[in-house]
């Protein structure tokens, strides 16, 4: 069986099955076998799951030789990122105390994506804690880049991109609070959408044992076609119980349908957060690009924001987030950290303490904040379509588990700069609750691929799908990796 099969969209093999020109079993079994070729070296399938799978799969071909359609999904063999609960299987988020953790039912969007017809082998692998830019942890170990064994996938959903990259599974959906769609979508030439912020439902995606909503947390599809993120994020999208008595989601659809229709900022660069030429000169080429087609580019348009007193809320609102999980101890520890140090303190360290310890009066100032900014960003979508920018600041970096993420480097433009000046990318969309789509752009002069971040006003999550959707179809669309293209 071709090896291209293994590449194609999840909505194409959707059609294929409803044509009967593959089973769902069929289609299973050819995953599983390149699952059983590469995972070995990638380590990006961590938990299996492939007996009930194939059952699913037989009776997913028995409806079809019925007549029956489950949904957009029938029969679509898929993978899910690890932090999301699945009957059955553990879920650890990275954390060794939680190895032994095995829900009893499914996240929320665990259930609808079944709805819809998917067929669940498997999870992926997370750094500890979904917090690292890099995917390993002690229980699952190390996962690799498929373009290169030696580099980061990215993360937290660097199991999610792998997979998908070295056409392991046929779909996936991955969480984000700090690029962590984003940015593996960027290391791993896949697509991912970090949607806009509520719309997604995290029961079940959470930390095991919460079902508060989180700042800036969101769940969402990542996929080799752009057309794939619209369908998982139309399935995803959705008030959850507590919610659907009083509200439905209607996602505006896209008004424009060419490339020429489009005005669109473009950013290569942050004195906050340096990119790399080769980051750069990618952007900058699909930029030229699109003023060729037609489309209206400025690189001077901006919202009126301070884009630097932006990344410190972020920052500090995102710390505050992630605090749930540490330990009285580990609390009081912080707050003694964070009040020895001068107030003129800007080093990540510093607002990583201030952001874990924060006062509640504090948040609520830095939540005002935040919601000045995210009116100041509608009065410039009213200008503009996108903001395009980077994911992040360079192409996949090396393994580096040493210290705390906060200590490593990484080197841009010649430069050992701390990684996580990255942040600055993740907040640009993320810090306002924005929507944000990362397509494959191209690749770099190493060969490694390069993403661009098409940031949307909020809920005009279809309209940046779509957008990326014209650059597949005129500009660059999804290529394997070469070791895994057959």
């Amino acid at each position: 069986m071709s090896s291209d099969l293994a590449f194609k969209s999840a909505a194409a093999l959707a059609a294929d099955i409803q044509a009967k020109k593959i089973g769902c079993l069929e289609l299973l079994e050819h995953y599983w076998a390149r699952v059983g070729r590469h995972n070995g070296r990638l380590n990006a399938i961590i938990a299996f799951d492939i007996e009930r799978a194939r059952k699913r799969a037989r009776e997913a071909d028995a409806a079809i030789a019925r007549g029956q359609s489950w949904g957009p999904l029938h029969g679509v063999p898929m993978t899910i990122k690890e932090s999301y609960d699945v009957a059955g299987l553990p879920t650890t988020w990275g954390v060794p105390a939680l190895k032994d953790n095995v829900p009893t039912t499914n996240a929320v969007v665990v259930d609808r994506l079944l709805a819809a017809g998917a067929v669940l082998f498997g999870k992926t692998n997370v750094p500890l804690l979904l917090g690292d830019w890099q995917t390993f942890n002690a229980i699952h170990g190390t996962t690799n880049n498929p373009w290169d064994l030696s580099l980061s996938p990215g993360g937290s959903s660097g199991g999610s991109a792998a997979a998908l990259a070295s056409g392991m599974t046929g779909l996936e959906a991955g969480s984000d609070i700090g690029a962590s769609i984003r940015n593996p979508a960027h290391y791993c030439g896949v697509y991912g959408h970090k949607p806009t912020h509520g719309i997604v439902p995290l029961r079940g995606q959470l930390y095991p044992g919460n079902v508060a909503p989180v700042d800036f947390f969101v769940g969402g599809p990542m996929a080799r076609s752009s057309d794939d993120l619209a369908v998982a994020l139309k399935i995803m999208a959705g008030p959850d119980v507590l919610e659907a008595p009083g509200w439905q989601l209607e996602l505006r659809a896209p008004t424009k349908h060419s490339l020429k229709e489009f005005r669109v900022a473009v950013m290569l660069d942050d004195a906050h957060a340096e990119v790399d030429r080769d980051v750069q000169d990618r952007i900058q080429a699909l930029a030229d690009f699109l003023s060729k087609k037609g489309a209206h580019v400025s690189d001077t348009a901006r919202p009126d924001v301070d884009l630097g007193k932006a990344h410190e809320n972020y920052v500090r609102l995102l710390r505050a987030a992630t605090s749930r999980t540490q330990t009285p101890e580990a609390f009081q520890r912080n707050l003694a950290a964070a009040q020895s140090l001068p107030a003129d303190d800007k080093s990540y360290f510093a607002q990583m303490m201030r952001g874990n310890t924060i006062f509640h009066k504090d948040w609520l100032d830095a939540d005002e904040a935040k919601h000045h900014m995210r009116h100041r960003w509608l009065a410039f979508f009213k200008d503009y379509d996108f903001l395009l920018c980077p994911a992040a600041a360079s192409a996949a970096l090396p393994h580096d588990h040493e210290g705390e993420r906060y200590q490593r480097k990484i080197t841009v433009n010649g430069k050992r700069v701390p990684t996580t000046d990255q942040l600055f990318w993740a907040g640009i969309s993320g810090g306002v609750n924005l929507p944000g789509t990362v397509a494959p752009i191209g690749l770099t002069p190493r060969g490694l691929p390069v993403g661009v971040q098409i940031v949307g006003a909020e809920f005009a999550d279809l309209s940046c799908i779509a957008f990326a959707a014209l650059l597949e179809r005129d500009y660059y669309a999804f290529a394997p990796p070469p070791a895994y293209a057959t």
